[in-house]
Parts: C-alpha cells; sequence; structure tokens
C-alpha cells in the first residue's frame, strides 16, 4: 500500500508500453505505482505524450516522482523542457534510453529526434544496460552528463525489460528508495 504522505510514482513505459513480467508492470501490482497511460502505445507522438504526462501531474495534489523505461525516459526530458510545472517533480529514475537519432529507431519512432538533451531540474539517476540493443552505454553516459544525472551501470543486462531477468527488480527499487530520500 503507498503511502500517501509520500511522493505518488508514476510510471512512464516506452514504446508498446511494458507487459506484465516487465519490472515497472511488476512495481504498480506491488507498490501501488500509477501508470501513465497512453492514447496509443504503438505509435507514439511526442506532443501527445508529454501532453498525456503533463495532465497527470497536474491532476495530483502531491509531487511525484517519475520511473522511466526507454523511450519513457525521452517523454520526462521533453516534457521538463516544455512544461511549468517541473517542480511537482521531486526526482526522477531513468532507465534505459534509446538512441532515437539512430537511423533503424527514427524510422520506429518519428518525431523523438532530437532528443532534448537539456539538464534536468530535479534529481535524477539514469540506469545503462553495457549491452542494450536500443542504446549504446556511451550514449547513455553522453545522455547522463547532458541530463546532469548520475549514471549507474547494471553490467550487461540487455534493454533492462522483461526479457532482462530481473524479475521485481530490487536494486532498481532500491536506487528509487535512495533518490527518493535525497
Amino acid at each position: 500500500m503507498p503511502n500517501l504522505s509520500s511522493p505518488r510514482v508514476l510510471i512512464l513505459p516506452g514504446w508498446q508500453n511494458s507487459g506484465p513480467d516487465h519490472w515497472q508492470s511488476r512495481w504498480e501490482r506491488l507498490h501501488g505505482d500509477q501508470r501513465v497511460e497512453q492514447h496509443d502505445w504503438l505509435r507514439p507522438l511526442r506532443g501527445d505524450w508529454i501532453a498525456r504526462l503533463e495532465e497527470v501531474i497536474l491532476e495530483r495534489s502531491t509531487p511525484v516522482v517519475l520511473v522511466a523505461h526507454s523511450l519513457g525516459c525521452l517523454q520526462a526530458a521533453a516534457w521538463a523542457a516544455h512544461s511549468r510545472h517541473t517542480h511537482r517533480v521531486k526526482a526522477a529514475l531513468l532507465v534505459a534510453p534509446p538512441e532515437a537519432g539512430r537511423d533503424d529507431l527514427r524510422q520506429l519512432l518519428p518525431g523523438w529526434a532530437p532528443i532534448i538533451r537539456a539538464p534536468l531540474p530535479f534529481p535524477t539517476v539514469l540506469v545503462a544496460s553495457t549491452n542494450d540493443p536500443f542504446g549504446s552505454f556511451a550514449h547513455a553516459s553522453t545522455l547522463a552528463a547532458q541530463w546532469r544525472s548520475t549514471l549507474h551501470s547494471i553490467g550487461p543486462r540487455g534493454h533492462i525489460n522483461a526479457d532482462s531477468g530481473l524479475g521485481d527488480w530490487p536494486a532498481g527499487r532500491a536506487l528509487l528508495q535512495a533518490l527518493m530520500k535525497d
């Protein structure tokens, strides 16, 4: 059961949403986190996704913490660059940001490149794998520096999704808890 006095955790899945075995879905069930639902998970439009995040944040009377995976990381950065309500976000855990400007991904995710690279106005930890097929560790390192995020490597864990064998990913939840205490 979530603590009503602490910030609400908002789950920001990536392209195609997070399936039932994804750690984000597990956290939703285990900890009562709230998924930010999108109108179209298969053809994500950056403006629509930013507007939806703004809407969900403004619905809340308490601060929020963002837990973003993949395209959700780019959504959080784009939202922060345009919103006047960034003070409502206490912190963000950003996991496996994709290289949206890469030729193969640009075709799958039109409108998401260029990636917003401005410093984020709230504390963040960026978690990256050393063998993510959608974003190199060098890309994640560069984004972490540009966003002023603390970079955390979890070694060779692919795209840090259900296929990564993380289960409930208690180490990730510990990173989130530490971030929320700061």
